[in-house]
């Protein structure tokens, strides 16, 4: 039995990242990065939870995918983000399993990471995606 992949991150859909950042500043929380990814229409605000982050994402555009998936809401979870060390290898695993895909080849995600999102479908619902962590090898993000 093959070890389970760990958690890189959970990720949270906002309507406002400082008032968000604010409250799990309260808690312990404090900053490990912040990006604005335009390809995929968001800022990003990464948050320390031990050895996982909790993101905070914001929509820059309020008629975009994902700010309709927040709706009036004031934060939704948005998916669940597992580690991998080779992301293509991965899906490519997945794909001869039958596990429907929403991304067959990685995209670039925040800080260079490679990402893939598993369709929501095969998990009940839940939205996963794949990461694998810049620089684990030398091929670029598709």
């Amino acid at each position: 039995m093959t070890n389970p992949p760990d958690l890189d991150h959970v990720a949270l859909v906002v309507a406002d990242a400082s008032e968000t950042e604010a409250t799990f500043a309260r808690l312990g929380f404090s900053v490990a990065y912040r990006e604005r990814i335009r390809e995929q229409g968001v800022d990003v605000v990464g948050l320390r939870a031990g050895n996982a982050i909790i993101e905070l994402l914001t929509p820059l555009d309020p008629n975009s995918p994902i700010a309709r998936f927040l709706g009036t809401h004031r934060a939704r979870l948005h998916h669940v983000a597992y580690r991998v060390a080779d992301i293509r290898a991965e899906l490519a695993r997945l794909k001869d399993s039958g596990v429907p895909l929403i991304d067959e080849h990685p995209r670039r995600g925040a800080h260079g990471n490679r990402i893939a999102f598993i369709h929501p479908s095969y998990t009940g619902g839940t939205l996963i995606e794949l990461c694998q962590p810049a620089g684990l090898d030398s091929d670029t993000p598709s």
